[in-house]
Formats: C-alpha cells, sequence, structure tokens
C-alpha cells in the first residue's frame, strides 16, 4: 500500500515551520499513542506512521529533500537525504528515540508526577500522624485541656534536616543530573524510571550525619498541650497544623489529626445535643403522681414531677439540660423517660393489699381493657 503523504499525516501544509511541524506532531502522537488507545488495533501502525512523517519533515535539510522527491528521497540511494536516513522509514532507532524523546513529557506527563519540574523537587512534605483520644461525657460537656505524649519522626537537630554531617547541603545525583528519574532505551520505546542511586530526590549525601544516618529526621517524643472544645461526639477530628512528622529535605511537617471517641456513661445516654436519662418510679407513685429526683449532666439535681397515671416509657423534658453544641449554637436539652417499676420480694401483707387492690381495680386499667376488648373481638372472628 502506498504512503500517504507526510504532510497528510501531520496535518499541516507544506509551507508549515518547524514550530508548527512540531506542535502538529505533538497532538498527533499524544491522541494516538497506543498506551491511550487500547481499544484500537490500528494505533501502533498509525503512531509510527506519525513519528515517520516528523522525523522526515523536523530537519530543514530532510524536509527539501522529501519536497523535492517524496518518499524517494529516504530509500537510500538518494545521495544527502538517504546517507543521513538509514534504514527507511524511520531513519534508524536512534533518530527516532532522539524524535520521541522530545515529546516525552508532553505524552507521559500525567503519569510520571508532573514531568521534569516534579522530580527536581528537592522537599516532601511529612507524613500526617493519628492520635485516638478518649475522654468522658463530662469533659465533653465542658470541653477540657490534656497534654499528650505522640511519637514522630522530627527534624535532625545534628544535620538541621539535610542529612549531611555538620548540616552541609546535599549535592546533585551524578547518575540522574538532579532530574530524580534515568531513561532507558528499550526497543521502539524509551523508558523512564526512578534514578536507583538517589531514589528520586535529586540529590546524594556525601558524608551522612552520625546521628540520623543521613536520613535528616530523627524518631523522638514529643508533648503536645491539646484544647478539646466543649460538644465533641465520637468521631470527632481536631487537626494540629505542622504537629506530624517532619519533611524530607526541608519540606514542611504533616499535620496531627486526633480522633475524639466520648466513652459511654452509667447514667445518661446521648444523642447529638440531646440527653436521655432512665428513670425508676415505683407503681404507687406512678399511680398518684407525686415528684423525683434526677441527676443533670453539670452535677446538678432537678426535681422533675411526676404526672398521675404515667405509665412506663413517657418522658418529660428538662429544657437547656443537655449537651452544648460544638462551637457555639445553644445547649440542647435532657428527656427524663419513666421506667414504671413492679415491686419484688413481697411480705404476706403486701400480698393481701394488691389483692384487694387488684378486685377494686378492674375499671381503672384503661390499656388492659381496650387489649383484652380487641383480643375477644379476635377470637370471635375466628371461631365466626
Amino acid at each position: 500500500m502506498a504512503k500517504r503523504d507526510f504532510y497528510d499525516v501531520l496535518g499541516v501544509s507544506r509551507s508549515a515551520s518547524a514550530d508548527e511541524i512540531k506542535k502538529a506532531y505533538r497532538k498527533k502522537a499524544k491522541e494516538l499513542h497506543p498506551d491511550r488507545n487500547s481499544d484500537n488495533p490500528d494505533a501502533e501502525a498509525q503512531f509510527k506512521e506519525v513519528n515517520e512523517a516528523y522525523d522526515a519533515l523536523k530537519d530543514a535539510d530532510r524536509k527539501a529533500a522529501y519536497d523535492r522527491f517524496g518518499h524517494a528521497a529516504f530509500d537510500g540511494g538518494m545521495g544527502q537525504a538517504g546517507a543521513r536516513g538509514g534504514p527507511s522509514g524511520f531513519g534508524g532507532n536512534a533518530d527516532f528515540a532522539s524524535a520521541f524523546s522530545d515529546v516525552f513529557e508532553d505524552l507521559f506527563g500525567d503519569f510520571v508526577g508532573g514531568g521534569r519540574g516534579s522530580a527536581r523537587a528537592r522537599a516532601s512534605r511529612g507524613s500526617d500522624l493519628r492520635y485516638n483520644m478518649r475522654i468522658t461525657l463530662e469533659e465533653a460537656f465542658t470541653g477540657v485541656k490534656r497534654t499528650i505524649r505522640v511519637p514522630r519522626l522530627s527534624e535532625c537537630t545534628s544535620c538541621r534536616g539535610t542529612g549531611a554531617e555538620g548540616g552541609a547541603e546535599p549535592v546533585t545525583c551524578p547518575t540522574c543530573s538532579g532530574m530524580g528519574k534515568v531513561r532507558a532505551q528499550q526497543g521502539f520505546f524509551t523508558v523512564e524510571r526512578t534514578c536507583p542511586t538517589c531514589s528520586g530526590s535529586g540529590q546524594i549525601v556525601k558524608n551522612p550525619c552520625k546521628t540520623c544516618g543521613g536520613a535528616g529526621r530523627q524518631e523522638n517524643e514529643a508533648s503536645l498541650s491539646v484544647n478539646i472544645p466543649a460538644g465533641v461526639e465520637t468521631g470527632t477530628r481536631i487537626r494540629l497544623s505542622g504537629e506530624g512528622e517532619a519533611g524530607m529535605r526541608g519540606g514542611p511537617a504533616g499535620d496531627l489529626y486526633i480522633f475524639v471517641t466520648v466513652q459511654d456513661h452509667q447514667i445518661f445516654k446521648r444523642d447529638g445535643v440531646t440527653l436521655f436519662c432512665r428513670v425508676p418510679v415505683s407503681m404507687a407513685r406512678a399511680a398518684l403522681g407525686g415528684e423525683v429526683e434526677v441527676p443533670t449532666i453539670d452535677g446538678g439535681r432537678s426535681r422533675v414531677k411526676v404526672p398521675a397515671g404515667s405509665q412506663s416509657g413517657r418522658q418529660m423534658r428538662l429544657r437547656g439540660k443537655g449537651m452544648p453544641a460544638l462551637r457555639g449554637g445553644g445547649q440542647g436539652d435532657m428527656l427524663i423517660e419513666l421506667a414504671v417499676e413492679t415491686p419484688v420480694n413481697l411480705t404476706t401483707r403486701q400480698k393481701e393489699l394488691l389483692a384487694e387492690f387488684e378486685k377494686l381495680s378492674v375499671e381503672n386499667n384503661p390499656e388492659s381493657s381496650s387489649f383484652f376488648d380487641k383480643v375477644k373481638g379476635f377470637w370471635d372472628g375466628m371461631t365466626g
């Protein structure tokens, strides 16, 4: 099959400048690269065609030869062009690799961490740390100040984080010339890898610090004062900026994140800013009414009136006796839930009185009467 015109392959006119040809090649190579077109079986052939066209037109002398003789200029028998071209098509693997390297960063910039600029980066941010803190419900109500001890990697005091003895600056890596990456030719492709000498930092330490072994950081235990605000809940996260691990090569430190867990309470249960307190009352008090004294989370006491005829599960609200909202926003309420208690271990006299009370209270149990009326209707419906 006859070869397509190289200008048509790149989508440029014959009067296109060298910059226009290069720009067109970059665009086409990026679009047609096989790694980005795994579902297109013709991508590799089209990619090769684009590279062959660019190899022929990128050089002024080779372009002039192509304009005069066409594809025959690179068949090996056209003097100047043939002598420079080597094998037909790509002009040899070396010429193709040179052309390909011009746009390597454009093609793979998204995959190698931002290209050459990031490879030169000497400093890197330190890791973030997590600290789990458990507090009581009372501490969550009032807020609390805690001193914690956190093991972490801090900047070496001997070398001031450089990793070199006496604080000397690291030197440029001779293997990658400070790029942090090295390239190797593997057949058709040029492959870029992290430099094995400097591990991608672009620098090496000639005389490592004896204290930190050249790492620039050393492990120690930091003592930090932490203010836990009132109203925190389980899962609340508090960030201490710059209190994580020290960065590499003078990079910024990471952050410390404190995750709060509020312990269960023996009296109160919590739902957001609302507190619940289950209070047992005697059967007689629930029937006759009265008052009960209940605790509040602030350590105080409140008297709650129990209406006559109260049933288990009845709730009364104490406004403003709940938890504070985090970062302001008012105070929640406390709900008192009654639990009517059945007496146990009765004396003979108590049993006699309850038996007499039961005979006299047939008409005073509305819930029982309603339930058994429904049961009777259910049975009648089944037999009918």
